[in-house]
């Protein structure tokens, strides 16, 4: 078992630069299967949830490899949906994502239901509705889900929820659809638009990025590309928190300023000391902070993936803050932990929590629930007492390259032991 150690007490300061958005690179990865001319990626974050869609598309037959320090290039001239690593499909939630660009180039696939972080239920009903919508044939065998179709067809497709692998899904089947496809209640955040903007390029006919209606004019055929995914705002916003909580002072580059809209207005509101710089995003000695209410949703609403950062950023603020977290269940886990560590919280119900502070914290022995409360856990040690033992570790490198390191440069004590 992995564990990070990490004394506390050290305010972090210094530069940081933060990689390719982890939530782009799986979406605009699957995309390449819908072409047989290569395509090259930029800027793309070595982590492990990457090297496990890489291992999934060289299992289905692709030439997928690094070919610079972040770079990929691709080519799905050989893809064979038979040799495909089931097993992996498996543990992944982002592999559902292979659902549309399969079935809209081979008109047929079957793949096992996706698994991933234990962070509630997220059933796969909006995919299938979206593909039957464009004329996806759908029957499923234990575990295994058969989709198939003579041909997909342009139709108007009202979404049942916000959901965003739904949303990307139904753009990359809906590009080689015969007509025109209307999404609606689709999903605006960042990474959709990063999509969208790699779609594009590739020939398809897609308008309204940004939106919540997309508008989809089918082609027969996507052409290879180049892309550079945009800077991880959720990164960013894990090394924002960091440095408020410890009371530092650090510059987080590269960023694209509007789409951390909320999550600028609620540092804001918690009285940190901040200011966008070009490319760069400054965070300033900022004690004391203010409580506040925090309630995630849908872009251009705040992101439910820097929910549990803001829990323990709560900790060291004056009153008691609420944070709700209505898209996700089990994504409290991290506040039993920040408890045990002397945080003043009360999880209300499944979706919500008070947390009063200021409150010291107090080094133990922990674990990580999932990807972000891994990481929220790192920065609940940077502010702790002692050392804090962080256990299932490896977990973060699902979603941070090289967190440890990028931390240590800043000044922070922390080490990373197999």
């Amino acid at each position: 078992m992995s564990q990070f150690l990490i004394k506390g007490g050290k305010k972090l300061k210094g530069e940081v630069e933060v990689g390719g958005m982890k939530n782009a690179a799986a979406p605009i990865l699957a995309a390449t299967l819908l072409t047989s001319d290569d395509c090259v990626i930029d800027s793309v974050p070595r982590i492990s949830d990457v090297e496990k869609i890489m291992e999934i598309m060289k299992s289905l037959g692709a030439r997928i490899e690094w070919t610079a320090a972040h770079q990929i290039t691709v080519n799905c001239a050989n893809v064979n949906l038979q040799n495909v690593d089931k097993k992996m499909v498996k543990s992944m939630r982002a592999s559902i994502l292979f659902l549309g660009p399969l079935l809209a180039r081979f008109k047929e696939v079957t793949l096992p239901e996706p698994g991933g972080c234990i962070i509630g239920n997220r059933p796969i009903d909006a995919h299938l509705f979206a593909l039957q919508k464009l004329g996806a044939e759908i029957s499923k065998e234990k575990e295994f889900f058969n989709l198939k179709t003579a041909g997909l067809k342009g139709a108007e497709i009202i979404l049942p929820e916000f959901s965003v692998t739904a949303t990307e899904n139904a753009l990359m089947a809906a590009s080689l659809a015969d007509g025109v496809t209307t999404i609606k209640l689709a999903a605006a955040e960042p990474h959709v638009q990063d999509l969208i903007s790699f779609l594009n390029k590739m020939g398809a006919k897609i308008q309204g990025v940004g939106t919540h209606t997309l508008k989809i004019n089918g082609v027969k055929k996507l052409n290879g590309a180049r892309h550079e995914l945009i800077p991880d705002q959720i990164e960013i916003g894990t090394f924002a928190v960091a440095a408020a909580a410890t009371d530092g002072e650090i510059s987080i580059h590269p960023i694209v300023s509007e789409h951390l809209d909320k999550i600028l207005s609620v540092l804001s509101s918690i009285g940190v000391n901040w200011e966008v710089k070009g490319d760069a995003f400054l965070i300033h000695h900022s004690h004391p902070l203010k409580a506040f209410k925090l309630q995630t949703m849908p872009y251009p609403g705040f992101p439910t993936d820097l929910q549990a950062p803001f829990g323990v950023l709560a900790t060291q603020c004056q009153g008691t803050s609420l944070i709700h977290d209505p898209l996700f269940e089990g994504r409290l886990g991290y506040i039993n932990e920040l408890i045990k560590m002397g945080a003043n919280a009360v999880i209300c119900d499944p979706h919500r929590v008070l947390i009063t502070g200021p409150m010291p914290l107090y080094a133990q022995e922990i674990k990580s629930f999932d990807l972000r409360a891994g990481a929220t856990m790192i920065i609940a040690g940077l502010i702790a007492e002692g050392e804090t033992i962080l256990n299932e570790a490896e977990i973060v490198y699902r979603g941070y390259e090289r967190i440890d390191e990028k931390l240590r440069a800043l000044g922070a004590d922390i080490k990373f032991i197999k």
